[in-house]
């Protein structure tokens, strides 16, 4: 059944409301704080029928009404103006984003710590997904007669370096080979694609290369790869509930806390989210420890690849539209900061 035009207008008042003040929300504070052109008795009726319809729920404790899950649903997807950062705001995040920032590990943990200061929330920022970064070029670099460092570049910036201790010297021309066959082989591939490759077969055409190759290489390029797989999940704000009345409740701060911990639980959920900025509320986690909170998540991208998320959880009760501003304005400075040129990947 769809909402007339006055209920629209009567929920989304009252959602303003609780949203702000975290307080249950009566049919007088409706009529003398907002402009609805209805007396106080129809605003009753309306926020009746509002809760029978499942907007709303009334708390034991109080005469005001409060937001369901369903309510916020539908908020976020049809009431909600999309709130414009200033000047000002979009200023400061873009210098303290980019300040002396080299690496995109570095890069998502500030951005984490942007959110969460911006928002009042606990905020999240992971790194690239391994498993869909794309591969640009292995490089062997000598340090002295006996140590290479194995060079591994994804297109989404990451560099990883591995030194590799040789049994005896190596010259440049097998380094360069190696670095050449290697690169030919994996350019363009992702990382489980290449995990799944039979290496050893890629350079049995050079006799020297290929006793180094089988020792030493090998094993390090399949260790690195298996360890670029690995997602970094970086966590800012964790103090941040104990200024929200939800949490006034100690057992239920403890609880929160508890979870956002577990990191390996916290990051496989998120992992399996979709591309975009994604609002799930309440029960729609579809994870009983989860049943209480709002998680909003948003993908930066590097090259046009979604390579990794930001995004904050929080109570139910959140300013959803000052949220996904922030996100949204973060992702785009992100992924704008490293895009990778075709002139890069061939170098």
């Amino acid at each position: 059944m769809e909402l007339s035009e006055r209920k629209l207008k009567i929920l989304q008042a009252i959602i303003y409301d609780f949203v702000k003040t975290a307080e249950p929300v009566g049919s007088r504070t409706l009529s003398k704080n907002y402009d609805l052109g209805i007396s106080p008795a129809t605003i009753r009726n309306e926020m009746s029928d509002l809760e029978d319809m499942g907007y709303l729920s009334h708390p034991h404790t109080s005469s005001g009404r409060i937001p369901s899950e369903k309510a916020y649903r539908l908020y976020v997807d049809q009431m909600m103006d999309k709130r414009e950062l200033t000047d000002m705001q979009k200023n400061a995040i873009t210098a303290r984003l980019h300040s002396n920032v080299t690496e995109i590990e570095n890069l998502v943990e500030r951005a984490a710590q942007i959110l969460s200061e911006m928002t009042n929330l606990t905020a999240f920022a992971m790194t690239p997904r391994r498993d869909e970064d794309v591969l640009s070029y292995v490089n062997l670099l000598p340090v002295d007669e006996k140590t290479v460092v194995l060079m591994i570049v994804s297109q989404s910036g990451k560099v990883s370096n591995t030194a590799l201790r040789l049994r005896k010297p190596v010259t440049q021309e097998t380094l360069n080979f190696l670095s050449k066959h290697m690169t030919y082989n994996y350019k363009g591939k992702t990382i489980s694609e290449a995990l799944t490759l039979d290496i050893i077969e890629t350079v049995k055409e050079d006799a020297e290369s290929m006793a180094m190759y089988e020792e030493t290489v090998v094993p390090s390029f399949v260790k690195t790869l298996e360890d670029m797989l690995n997602v970094n999940l970086y966590m800012d704000g964790y103090t941040n509930i104990f200024s929200l009345p939800e949490y006034n409740d100690m057992d239920k701060a403890r609880t929160f806390i508890e979870m956002i911990n577990r990191k390996e639980e916290f990051t496989q959920k998120l992992i399996g989210r979709d591309d975009g900025v994604i609002v799930t509320i309440g029960n729609e986690n579809q994870d009983e420890s989860m049943s209480d909170y709002s998680l909003v998540t948003a993908t930066y991208h590097v090259n046009g690849k979604q390579v990794g998320k930001i995004g904050v959880i929080g109570p139910t009760r959140m300013k959803y539209s000052e949220v996904t501003s922030v996100m949204e304005f973060l992702t785009d400075n992100i992924s704008q900061a490293f895009k990778l040129t075709e002139g890069d990947d061939d170098e």
